[in-house]
């Protein structure tokens, strides 16, 4: 009983000398750590000052589409129209506005509908913005702005794919979400550029709502075509109200398509030139690093101390 008990206060005690062992340790070792963790501050302080900054455009967007009409009247009379031997287009079920969310962040949507209508070496070859002037600098490893050249290896090569550009697009500048609780979408543009990151957000806004518009224009015109059509060619009475109703219905959307000034998203909040930068964060960046090179110096501190002290 008695051995017992003096086992376990010797093995609090040794407990007891251990951490005092590595206090100690860590004191003699004070200079060491605090140089090894100053070292990695400075660092991480310079490696931030060279990031360039970035300021991001933000739009808030909200579903400027109203009900389908021609939708409900396509429900309601669906079932005579089949009586009559007429096949009624079934509509879509999900709106334009959650699909122009997906389609925004496809090739097809950057390939046809930004690509044409930014300045490549925007994207692909900027180097530094200057916020005195408001000019561009572009890499000169990458692209020559005096003969509009690309460069590779120092020699002309051609201009970046679209695959290769949507690629960086969608990784480093545009990103989009939704709230479904609140009903509001969200378009983010980042770049050097507080002016472009705007231009930008504008254009996808613009373009999204245009390729929306078209689409839909080129589908009603369609509908009203094929409606004449069987209104011209059906001899039942009743079937031709349907289709009458159904043409004047149909006939109401193309105005309204043509008339609405924002197709698919209207502006909650729309993008502006921040003058604060988003990214980077130099202070972070400079806590992440001191903290890094603090517990690589503990990490080193008692490697040293504790495996020499295994060897002999």
């Amino acid at each position: 009983m008695q051995d017992n008990m003096n086992k376990n206060k010797s093995k609090e005690y040794v407990g007891e000398i251990d951490l005092m062992e590595v206090i100690n340790v860590f004191l003699a070792q004070s200079w060491f750590m605090i140089s090894f963790t100053s070292f990695f501050l400075v660092i991480g302080v310079t490696y931030s000052l060279f990031l360039p900054n970035t300021y991001e455009a933000k739009a808030i967007l909200v579903s400027s589409e109203s009900s389908n009409s021609i939708s409900t009247a396509l429900n309601n009379y669906s079932g005579l129209a089949g009586l009559a031997g007429i096949s009624l287009p079934s509509p879509a079920n999900e709106s334009n506005s959650s699909k122009a969310i997906q389609k925004i962040q496809t090739l097809s949507f950057f390939e046809n509908n930004v690509l044409p209508n930014i300045f490549l070496p925007d994207l692909m070859a900027l180097k530094s913005w200057n916020s005195k002037n408001n000019s561009l600098v572009y890499d000169k490893n990458i692209y020559d702005i005096k003969s509009n050249t690309w460069i590779k290896d120092n020699s002309i090569t051609e201009a970046p794919t679209p695959q290769k550009s949507f690629k960086k697009f969608k990784s480093d500048h545009i990103s989009v979400s939704e709230n479904l609780a609140k009903g509001t979408y969200a378009l983010s543009i980042k770049h050097q550029s507080p002016f472009i990151a705007k231009k930008w957000a504008d254009l996808v806004f613009e373009q999204v709502n245009e390729f929306y518009r078209d689409k839909d224009k080129s589908e009603s015109e369609k509908a009203v075509e094929y409606l004449n059509y069987q209104i011209s060619t059906n001899n039942l009475s009743e079937v031709k109200q349907v289709i009458a109703d159904l043409l004047q219905q149909e006939t109401q959307k193309l105005a309204i398509i043509e008339a609405k000034e924002y197709y698919t998203f209207d502006y909650l909040d729309p993008p502006a030139v921040m003058e604060q930068k988003s990214e980077p964060n130099r202070a972070l960046i400079s806590i992440a690093s001191a903290i890094l090179g603090a517990l690589l110096s503990i990490f080193i501190v008692l490697i040293r101390h504790y495996g020499f002290k295994r060897k002999y």
